[in-house]
Parts: C-alpha cells; structure tokens; sequence
C-alpha cells in the first residue's frame, strides 16, 4: 500500500469530519462511523496489494515454464496484473 495506516486513518477522521461538516452524512456514532470510513479505505487502498499477491501466486506456478520459454517475469507481471484488474473491475 502507498501509504502508511496512521495516514489511512487520519483520512479516515478528516473525510468523516468534513462528510458531516457538509452535512452529506448524519450519525450519531462519529467513532464508529469513523472507524467505518476507515476501515473502507484500508480496504480499496490495499486492493493493488492484494492483486500482487495474487499475480505472484500465478507465476510461481508457471515458473519453470517461463524459464524454458525465456519469458521476462516484469512483463508477465505486468500482463498478469493487468487481466486481473480486468477481472476485478479494480481501478489502479
């Protein structure tokens, strides 16, 4: 993930202050619905991560295949990741 978890959650914290603020959602909860947003954006942010796990998985088992066909493991990286985002409908 691009950023650190205490900077997701100081995100988390202003988005709720100012989606309230702007009156966009009302709660009576703030720490809850804070924790919430929180946890949602921890979420779609570690999306690429997770791909990445996944297109790994993939390759380790293709590997000796790829080394016989002399194929760049950064392209197929690269071809993997982008069917998978395909596949998950992920925006990157």
């Amino acid at each position: 993930m691009l950023f650190s978890k205490e900077y997701v959650a100081y995100l988390g914290r202003e988005l709720t202050k100012k989606l309230i603020a702007g009156e966009q959602i009302a709660t009576g909860d703030v720490p809850g619905t804070t924790a919430r947003v929180q946890q949602a954006l921890l979420e779609e942010l570690s999306v690429e991560d997770r791909i990445n796990d996944e297109v790994r998985v993939i390759l380790e088992q293709y590997q000796d295949e790829m080394n016989r066909s002399g194929a760049s493991y950064q392209e197929m990286f690269k071809k993997v990741k982008a069917e998978l985002v395909k596949k998950y409908k992920a925006v990157i």
